[in-house]
């Protein structure tokens, strides 16, 4: 029965990979509401669970796409991969109601500007910290600060090394959990409670991943709104990143 078992779920590895992600949601949730009676949300739980998941896989198989690398869970590289990903960002999109996402306004528009500059500010500035002095690198770490799409997309036009783009990418992964793990502790702070404060903030936290799993675990009412407007960040990082934002860190430098 055992090899039955294991033989149909690597032959159906998408079907194992979301009974394996409904498993961990199933026990998030539990923990959530036995250990922390509900102050933590189980989706942040379930974020650290998958993480934790994802360097025992890598640990056992010695491989970098965690319990992908396992066979009998390699269905997780695609419900993971960038086409899943992509289609539920633009099916979120779906649920907003344009009377709704009007009153953001300017105010969005703003929240979107300075979340695209103050975290490739603080990006850039940690990685001078570090030791960091090209423009090159400092505006590819910086840039991964935004998003860890932003990241790579930018060192990869101005000619970073690959050490570099990774490390950007570690850093908007870094940024990504942050906000997921914290937009549901710091929701009431923040008044998360009206879609125009969802994209506000989706727009200042810029990660589409960290607000989208952020909001579910505070109101997935919310969602839709969040993640139109932290959408954007990618397109305008990658367009800010190797041209404006570039071109401002080499006079910084040169100077």
């Amino acid at each position: 029965m055992a090899e039955v078992l294991e033989k149909a779920a690597k032959e159906n590895g998408l079907v194992t990979a979301f009974a394996v992600v409904g498993l961990v949601v199933l026990v998030s949730g539990c923990l959530s509401r036995k250990l922390t009676f509900g102050r933590v949300q189980g989706s942040a739980i379930a974020i650290l669970i998958g993480l934790a998941l994802a360097w025992v896989g890598g640990q056992v198989t010695g491989g970098s796409k965690g319990l992908a690398d396992l066979a009998l869970f390699s269905g997780i590289g695609l419900m993971g991969g960038n086409m899943l990903r992509d289609f539920a960002i633009v099916a979120t999109a779906f649920e907003v109601h344009p009377e709704e996402a009007k009153r953001a306004g300017w105010v969005g528009a703003i929240a979107l500007l300075l979340g695209t500059v103050l975290p490739f500010i603080v990006g850039v500035s940690v990685a001078r910290a570090f030791g960091y002095t090209d423009a090159v690198s400092l505006t590819t770490i910086g840039a991964g600060a935004v998003t860890y799409i932003v990241g790579p997309v930018t060192g990869a036009a101005i000619g970073a090394s690959s050490d570099v783009m990774a490390l950007s990418i570690a850093t908007g992964v870094m940024k990504a959990i942050l906000v997921m793990v914290s937009t549901p502790l710091a929701a009431r702070f923040m008044r998360l409670k009206t879609p125009r404060s969802a994209m506000v903030f989706g727009g200042l936290a810029g990660t589409v991943s960290g607000v989208s799993a952020g909001l579910a675990a505070t109101d997935r009412k919310l969602v839709p709104y969040g993640a139109l407007v932290a959408t954007f960040h990618t397109g305008l990082g990658c367009l800010l990143g190797p041209s404006v934002l570039y071109f401002a860190v080499k006079l910084f430098t040169t100077h």
